[in-house]
């Protein structure tokens, strides 16, 4: 799984925002607050993100509303494994993100490690 594109990535945003089915139009809508964009530029980038399995479509009538297949949190985790899974050497890694992260943050994450290392194998 590839970056996202700015306007793939305010698309994203906006369903993530939504908690509900889309449509293109509605979409379109709460983009152009920000920027001009045309109908078919959205349509295509929905398009693109389904054809790319980051969003769900259902018909509705004329018209498709679309879903994230994943959670913000959850394409963020994706997005972070691949860029991983790209290094030379995921432990360097690793540790260099670990050395970025606050106190709290560190914390968070060694209450995590120490859960899922009390998890059965």
């Amino acid at each position: 799984m590839r970056h996202l594109g700015q306007l793939e990535a305010a698309v994203m945003q906006h369903l993530w925002s939504m908690g509900r089915a889309v449509s293109v139009r509605e979409t379109l809508g709460a983009l152009t607050q920000e920027r001009a964009l045309a109908y078919t530029t959205v349509m295509t980038v929905m398009d693109n993100l389904h054809s790319k399995g980051l969003v769900a479509r259902e018909k509705q009538g004329k018209a498709y509303l679309y879903t994230p297949v994943s959670t913000r949190d959850e394409h963020t985790a994706q997005v972070l494994q691949d860029v991983l899974s790209d290094s030379q050497d995921r432990t360097a890694a690793l540790m260099h993100l670990v050395g970025r992260l606050d106190a709290g943050e560190a914390a968070e994450l060694l209450a995590a490690l120490s859960e899922r290392a009390e998890e059965p194998t």
